[in-house]
């Protein structure tokens, strides 16, 4: 071993354990060796990593060496490692992959995760690598793809357990032993379906090993189901777990037929999923852009940013209507930010509760009234606490008492607008069919900029001039 690879290693060792993932120290040994070629250190590198740990090493290292490592490691791929990749490395890493190397991945996985790859392939080689997996894997496959996007028929695994409900314990443990090649990998529960394949209730594998072989499965089964149906959207299927906390649920059609499952380590990606889509939208941001590449990220993020020149120049506009005034008052161009950020920042707390508010279901039209009076007050009693600090520091800046009143009043005044539109602002988004954490920022920002300007500067031009 050279001793630049001794060095590499000593660093990795040296390094104190992590509960997850991978440290920097073994990044930087693994892309040095990469790139020279050295693939024996790589091996001893990479050597009883978790997958998913690989999967985050693939997305730190860029270019030709995630590619050499990936070649290096594709002859025995682990199947899960594609599902445990950020999207976009996912698909740098399937057009590098033949169709029938995917295709061997596909038919390996659980047919939720096989289908979360399967999206993320390139329309133009879908065909391809479908006409290489087996009929049946196939077929599965197109079906999934017909549900709608986000829906409870995309997020559900097919592989489950099932057996009649007029079974005996016996006969199910007989069952599972003499089927278990054919089985899920890991399941937790089982299903008790009627003549018509409709479930009529679970069996927890706790409850089924604790009973006599003679005792029958309806008369053990848990018979409070709590199903999702094939469209139902996946985050209301993540509500629905966090409500009634769920292990799993059953996917029916609609018919009521038991078609799939979805368990609770899907829901978690979901609620991650969601949680990540809703912030990123706050922001502008429409998804997360982390490692795409840079003409990308700019092209997606102009547009969020063209709408911000556009609402600022609203603002501008209204300020050159006083313009006479700042140019006699010198210090209402000084004092101008104030009053529109601490609106603006009023504004974003009330606005991100509300929009979580709403995502949860807790903010619904029974109780949308009290919580945008709740608001209202929220913003009116700051505004009023705000405008005594800052009248009194303005009076004292500046000696006069008039400038300190002027904004105070334009203070409590944007305070209880943004209290009000941060929170009916995502309400009615939300009415009018729109994500309310798309828009949502934009307009509140315009809303106390101009409500802001308007309400200092005209108060300004009466009490001042």
């Amino acid at each position: 071993m050279t001793d630049q690879a001794q060095i590499s290693l000593e660093a990795v060792v040296d390094e104190p354990e992590r509960a997850y993932g991978v440290d920097e120290a073994l990044v930087r040994a693994c892309d040095a060796a990469v790139a020279d070629g050295r693939m024996e250190e790589v091996e001893s590198l990479i050597s009883g990593l978790h997958v998913s740990d690989l999967a985050d090493l693939l997305e730190e290292l860029v270019g030709e060496n995630r590619r050499k490592l990936l070649d290096h490691v594709r002859d025995h791929l682990d199947p899960e490692l594609l599902t445990h990749m950020d999207d976009v490395v996912r698909e740098d890493v399937l057009e590098i992959l033949e169709p029938e190397e995917v295709a061997a991945v596909l038919s390996e996985l659980d047919t939720d995760d096989a289908l979360d790859v399967f999206e993320d392939i390139p329309e133009a080689d879908q065909k391809g690598v479908l006409l290489q997996l087996s009929p049946s894997d196939r077929a599965l496959l197109e079906q999934a793809m017909t549900y709608p996007e986000d829906s409870a028929g995309r997020l559900m695994q097919r592989e489950l357990v099932t057996v009649p409900k007029d079974w005996s314990v016996g006969n199910t443990i007989d069952y599972l032993r003499n089927r278990a090649a054919s089985l899920p990998h890991d399941f937790y529960e089982i299903y008790a379906v009627d003549e018509e394949r409709i479930p009529v209730g679970t069996i927890p594998l706790s409850r089924l090993m604790r009973n006599q072989r003679d005792v029958r499965i309806d008369d053990i089964m848990l018979t409070e189901l709590r199903s999702a149906y094939v469209e139902m959207d996946q985050e209301e299927v993540a509500l629905m777990f966090t409500q009634y906390a769920l292990v799993s649920a059953p996917v029916v059609n609609e018919n009521g037929q038991l078609v799939g499952v979805i368990t609770a380590d899907d829901v978690v990606h979901v609620i991650q999923e969601e949680a990540e889509e809703d912030f990123l939208r706050l922001g502008g941001v429409q998804e997360d852009d982390f490692y795409e590449a840079v003409f990308e990220t700019t092209r997606a993020r102009f547009s969020w940013l063209l709408v911000n020149l556009g609402t600022a120049i609203v603002a501008s506009l209204v300020i050159s209507l006083f313009d006479a005034a700042i140019e006699r008052v010198v210090a209402l161009a000084v004092l101008m930010p104030i009053v529109a950020s601490m609106g603006g920042n009023a504004g974003t707390q009330t606005l991100t509760v509300a929009v979580r508010a709403l995502a949860m279901k807790e903010l619904t039209p029974t109780n949308a009234a009290r919580i945008v009076g709740k608001e209202v007050i929220v913003g009116g009693i700051n505004g009023i606490l705000f405008a005594c600090l800052v009248g009194l520091v303005t009076w004292a800046w500046f000696g006069d008492a008039a400038i300190g009143i002027v904004i105070g009043a334009a203070m409590i005044v944007n305070m209880l607008i943004a209290g009000f539109a941060g929170v009916t602002i995502p309400i009615v988004l939300q009415k009018m069919k729109v994500d309310p954490a798309v828009g949502s920022a934009v307009i509140l920002t315009t809303i106390t900029d101009v409500v802001g300007f308007m309400a200092f500067l005209g108060l300004a031009a009466i009490v001042l001039l």
